[in-house]
């Protein structure tokens, strides 16, 4: 045996070694600056579970606004020699004359991964970098495997070595060289190295669904559950016409991110589509209630009951006068490319939008609040916008100091008959003041009164204070959006304005009363933080949502009919039968009932009407477009939060909205199915292994090799 290990040694030593190449040293390059890139943001994801270091790094963030230049450029210096100490590293891995897969960037789309063993130096004429064969992206999808998820590459079967299994890692951030690179599917992706011992399979369960930690907070609920008829037959909650949730699940997939379930308000993500129900013909019935009932997509021996509102409309030609202040979070955490500065470009487009009867007023906060900007007249457009564009950050966040000053202004300037807004725009981290949101609550509550309404916009990621925004937007009647894109800024202020600004009615609550001879079961989909007390619906002290001009609003019931064989609940032993219901058993699944008020009003009205049996289509085919999208909408949200209702793939998920797209003339449906695409990856990826008999790849759930 020795003699044979020193004939090899002698066969080494008088080998050539291969030429250098310039493809493989940018490679290597590549690697150490992607490896550091990865252990600063392991070091990033590590500091943001500790609160701690989140207030650490909002108070970082807060100092960065006021560093003068030189101070940066120090930094980037320091960073500069940082990078250059890991150039010996990739001098390393680029002259090693074994190049392990171990650290090397995961596979992108045509890259090549070299893998050298003892044959291929000792081969005659043979470079094993250049012509070693290679495994790239595009040559997975031809040989049926997608892009994105785990794979294997096994070593020349010529070579006595082991298999190497190469492990491409779960979707990561941007991470420095790696960010840009386009799948096959035109989705980004991001790769993170998760190295794997050379010989050893990648593990079953290495990839897990990668959870947004950014550090966002978010307010805690649990799912609404399943109730049976016979003990609470009545339903009641408040209307939400946010859209915060959808914006801010987009923007979680598209970096690569599983949001959070809190995160995940499935009410929110069915209102951020419209749907075409009838809308009524005047303001002073504001808006009428349409009911559709369908067979549950995920359940065929259940149903949806669709309640569907549209607000009333205004005549182009009606020019109602706008008194607005911008309140507007200057703090040293909005110092980011997605929050200040999107932002100015966002109130530059609702300046656009302003007539001669509107006035905009600034408001600013960050160390101390101030008035940036008297009320001026929406035609002075380059004022206004000159203030905007003057506005930097730097400083603690003094929030509520700021919201009364705007309370204050707002109402020194309030228009009679017109609209009278705050419109605050943040990222939710309040650490100067009243930052308990329920102490913001209690002010807010106070100043509605006034009639002074207040909209939340908000910017950015990594210190969200999405639970802080959705408490003041809904105790000061007014709506919260999260602003992810320019994109999403058009279609708050422009697409949008009337629902964003003009209240048409307010406290508006709906109850729903189940006939128990018809349903045995019945459970609300979303609006867990919208729930009311059944005593609630008639007590017009209590708070409800708002409906501005325009808006559509959809809520879901998924219901069990008796005798369907699809109660999840047993019967009881010793129940005994209930008194006969008061209306015919085969007449009417249930009673909607809605309470609102007038946007000056204070004493509610009434809407009442039946929901019969005979409105039910027995086919979901039958169901119209708007009712299956919205149904693919909430199967989605369940989905992704991990619900415990539900049970549909992302395929059927996907081709249940793809035939409900409708003309789709804004392209949002469209953008929902790449949505769907992006879950399935992050949320539900199929893992590959090697056998290590054969070789092979073996799907997820498969005991073997393939059959040829």
């Amino acid at each position: 045996m020795s003699n044979q290990n020193d004939d090899k040694l002698k066969l080494l030593k008088h080998t050539a070694m291969p030429s250098p190449s310039e493809a493989a040293r940018q490679r290597a390059l590549d690697a150490a600056l992607l490896a550091f890139d990865a252990e600063q943001h392991a070091a990033r994801v590590a500091a943001q579970g500790n609160p701690l270091i989140q207030r650490l790094r909002s108070m970082f963030a807060t100092a960065k606004g006021n560093w003068t230049m030189d101070t940066r450029l120090t930094y980037g210096l320091g960073t500069a020699a940082i990078a250059l100490l890991l150039l010996p590293l990739g001098y390393q891995l680029y002259t090693s004359t074994a190049i392990s897969p171990i650290g090397v960037p995961p596979m992108v789309r045509d890259a090549v991964i070299p893998m050298v063993t003892p044959d291929d130096v000792a081969a005659p004429g043979r470079v094993a970098v250049e012509e070693q064969e290679a495994v790239t992206a595009n040559e997975m999808a031809a040989s049926g495997t997608p892009a994105g998820e785990l794979s294997t590459v096994v070593a020349d079967e010529a070579a006595p070595a082991a298999p190497v299994t190469v492990n491409r890692g779960v979707a990561q951030p941007k991470l420095g060289l790696s960010a840009g690179i386009q799948s096959q599917d035109g989705m980004m992706a991001e790769y993170a190295p998760m190295p794997e011992a050379v010989g050893m399979p990648a593990p079953v369960d290495a990839m897990v669904a990668p959870t947004d930690p950014s550090g966002d907070e978010f307010a805690k609920f649990t799912e609404s559950p399943l109730k049976i008829v016979r003990n609470e037959p009545v339903s009641t909650f408040s209307i939400d016409v946010d859209t915060a949730a959808y914006s801010y699940v987009r923007r979680a997939l598209t970096d690569g991110w599983v949001p959070e379930p809190d995160a995940v308000r499935i009410e929110e993500l069915i209102n951020y589509f419209s749907y075409a129900y009838p809308a009524p013909a005047d303001a002073a019935t504001p808006f009428q209630p349409t009911v559709s009932v369908y067979p549950t997509p995920w359940n065929s021996k259940t149903q949806i009951v669709q309640i569907g509102i549209k607000g009333y409309v205004p005549p182009l030609g009606e020019d109602k006068a706008s008194n607005l202040v911008f309140l507007i979070d200057t703090s040293g955490s909005m110092d980011e490319p997605d929050k200040l500065p999107l932002l100015k470009r966002a109130f530059a487009l609702l300046v656009d939008q302003l007539g001669a009867n509107d006035t905009v007023s600034i408001v600013v906060y960050a160390g101390s609040a101030g008035v940036v900007l008297e009320p001026t007249r929406a035609t002075d457009k380059a004022k206004i916008l000159s203030a905007l564009e003057n506005l930097s950050a730097g400083g603690s966040t003094a929030g509520a100091e700021g919201i009364e000053l705007a309370y204050r202004l707002a109402e020194q300037n309030k228009v009679a008959d017109g609209v009278n807004r705050v419109i605050l725009a943040t990222d939710g981290d309040f650490n100067v003041g009243i930052d308990d949101p329920e102490d913001l609550k209690t002010y807010i509550k106070n100043k509605r009164d006034s009639g002074v309404f207040l909209s939340v916009l908000g910017f950015g990621q990594g210190n969200l204070g999405d639970d802080t925004m959705q408490a003041l937007a809904q105790n000061g009647n007014g709506n919260a959006s999260y602003i992810d894109s320019f994109k999403e800024a058009r279609k708050v202020l422009v697409k949008e304005i009337g629902g964003t600004l003009e209240t048409i009615a307010k406290d508006v609550k709906i109850q729903v009363e189940f006939n128990p001879a018809v349903v045995s079961e019945y459970r609300l989909i979303g609006y867990e933080t919208r729930a009311l007390n059944r005593e609630d619906f008639n007590n017009d002290k209590v708070d409800a949502g708002e409906i501005g001009a325009g808006t559509t609003v959809t809520a879901l019931y998924e219901i069990t009919p008796v005798g369907s064989g699809a109660e999840l609940n047993d019967p009881l032993r010793y129940e005994t039968d209930a008194a006969a219901p008061a209306v015919a058993a085969g007449a009417e699944i249930g009673f909607l009932k809605m309470r609102y008020k007038l946007p000056d009003g204070d004493t509610s009205r009434l809407i009442e009407q039946p929901i019969g049996r005979d409105i039910a289509v027995k086919e979901l085919a039958q169901a119209s477009e708007d009712a299956r999208f919205a149904a693919a909408v909430a199967a989605f949200g369940q989905k992704l939060k991990g619900s415990n209702y539900g049970d549909m793939s992302w395929e059927a998920i996907r081709v249940l909205a793809q035939g409900a797209r409708g003309s789709d003339e804004s392209g949002y449906r469209a953008e929902f199915m790449q949505l769907i695409d992006m879950a399935r990856v992050l949320v539900s990826p199929r893992v590959t292994s090697v056998v290590p008999d054969g070789g092979c790849i073996v799907p997820e759930g498969a005991t073997g090799c393939p059959s040829e």
